[in-house]
């Protein structure tokens, strides 16, 4: 049922729009980064906050943006199909007072049980009593942030439905801008100044959901309070969550799992293992998030409508772009690994020995960006169909998998090993779910793959053998000054840009071939 609200359009246009925000948001993110680790190093303050940051993120990950977007999003686009304008808002107006009230409940108790949660998350900082305090006490500034993001998370889903992509790209943009006004200005009214950080991500959760709440206003779409909660959508979506929580964030489970482990290691793991997940989480987010965006609300307007076969091309597309895109990502990040960190992070308290100890981290978690990436696209290929128990099945053996994995890695390895579970732990989620989209025919290739990955698999090695030898010595990276190093990457990333396409155009790519419109 299409309604003035409906506004279909370019994926591949909504897609380069999402990747645009994203981008902004990520740089930003380094800007963050790269004075906190300028004015904090990486150490005790730093280690201190990135666990108690970790975990309302976790949180938002795994209910917010993880299983309750998959479950919200699908059901809601089914109402909006085949229900009209009013039972969507009813259905708005109840799920969005239901998840309120347990965000309260979830921020409260995470409050007052702040010394148990750092204790479980980090049981390595207690024989530090100063950093284990300090955690504590950074939770429960922190904690409240799980309220305004998911409800963030909420607003989203609503409107990426509607095909507002853009506006919720943007949102984050708004907690590194928080984040980096408290590093510059608040921190030196606190007393220890990492202090000030926990509250800049708490006025950054207010920020992202004022920005959000006129563009819902504009739809029709702000949820109103209720004190009814009979709507049978409202089931539905409870009964998808609770498999949901685990099947769309293992890999976030995993990294919660990294940060006990890395606890027990020398000072700076957290930090190192944290800086190197920032990273690749650049290409992750603009690539992965924003694919799995824009991908599952025609995913779930194809399945309402049992449209089979768009319903598969979707995915192929969504796969075709992830190799083009991915592929090269990953190898850039490993080759380049030394000229990024120390041009982002290089700087005051983080030191030479910080830039290699991340640099090992970094080049591990390549290994698995392809894997992580694909995940977000093959995930939604069943969620979108309602299908909890195939995924969660799948999540179950990868979580197993990748602690085994991180049991024999992180001897050799140390941290290094923790990230390089993480990465294998995606191929095996990804290659599993792939398998298995194939098997119940939900998925079929599309003809031309075999082509199509080795004429991609020839220009990533072109880049990559020209960004090993154009980076030159790691050691000119360390002694360099923040301009030349700017310059120097940005002249290495821009030819390495260059030269792929190039390579690609001359093997009869052409944009055109990735256009696609948003289901109807």
């Amino acid at each position: 049922m299409r309604t003035k609200y409906d506004s279909p359009m370019n994926l591949l246009k909504a897609l380069a729009a999402v990747s645009s925000m994203t981008l902004l948001s990520r740089i930003l993110g380094f800007v963050r980064d790269a004075l906190i680790a300028r004015v904090f190093g990486a150490g005790l303050l730093t280690d201190a906050f990135f666990v108690a940051f970790k975990i309302p993120n976790l949180l938002r990950r795994l209910f917010a943006e993880g299983a309750f977007s998959q479950a919200f999003v699908p059901i809601l686009a089914e109402y909006k199909n085949r229900k009209g304008h009013d039972a969507t808002q009813t259905l708005v107006n109840q799920v969005g007072t239901a998840l309120t009230l347990v965000l309260v409940a979830v921020a409260l108790l995470g409050i007052v049980g702040a010394p148990w949660i750092a204790y479980v998350s980090a049981p390595g900082f207690q024989s530090e009593p100063e950093k284990f305090a300090l955690t504590v006490t950074l939770l429960r500034i922190t904690f409240p942030y799980i309220i305004f993001i998911s409800l963030v998370a909420l607003a989203a889903g609503i409107l990426n439905t509607h095909s507002k992509f853009s506006v919720p790209a943007f949102a984050p943009v708004l907690l590194n801008v928080s984040m980096i006004a408290a590093a510059l200005w608040l921190a030196p009214w606190f007393d220890p100044p990492i202090l000030a950080l926990g509250w800049g991500v708490a006025l950054g959760g207010v920020l992202q959901l004022a920005w959000m709440l006129p563009h819902l206003v504009k739809i029709g779409m702000l949820p109103r309070p209720t004190r009814h909660f009979n709507d049978p959508g409202v089931r539905r979506i409870l009964k998808l969550m609770a498999p949901a929580t685990l099947g769309v964030s293992v890999a976030q489970i995993s990294l919660l799992i990294n940060t006990v482990f890395a606890s027990f290691l020398v000072t700076g793991s957290v930090s190192w293992l944290y800086y190197a997940d920032r990273l690749m989480e650049f290409p992750a987010g603009m690539l992965g998030v924003a694919l799995g965006t824009i991908l599952l609300p025609s995913l779930a307007k194809h399945y309402a409508d049992d449209n089979p076969a768009d319903y598969s091309k979707l995915l192929d597309w969504g796969l075709r772009l992830t190799l083009l895109l991915a592929l090269p990502a990953s190898a850039a990040l490993a080759v380049l690994a030394v000229p990024l960190i120390a041009t982002l992070f290089h700087y005051g308290a983080f030191e030479a020995h910080d830039v290699f100890m991340t640099q090992r981290a970094l080049v591990a978690y390549s290994l698995g960006l392809v894997g992580l990436i694909l995940v977000k696209v093959l995930a939604p290929g069943f969620y979108a169909r309602q299908n909890i128990r195939t995924p969660v099945k799948v999540a179950i053996f990868t979580l197993i998998a990748t602690q085994l994995m991180n049991l024999a890695f992180i001897g050799p390895l140390g941290h290094a090993g923790l990230a390089l579970a993480i990465g294998l732990g995606a191929c095996l989620n990804a290659g599993l779910l792939l398998h298995l989209l194939k098997k119940h025919r939900i998925y079929q290739p599309q003809p031309g793959w075999v082509r199509y990955f080795m004429r991609v698999l020839l220009a990533v090695i072109l880049m990559a053998t020209m960004l090993f030898y154009a980076m030159g010595d790691a050691q000119w990276w360390l002694d360099a000054r923040f301009f030349d190093r700017m310059v120097r990457l940005s002249l290495l990333v821009g030819g390495g840009i260059a030269l792929y396409f190039a390579a690609l155009g001359l093997m009869g790519f052409r944009p055109r071939q990735f256009a696609r419109r948003a289901a109807e």
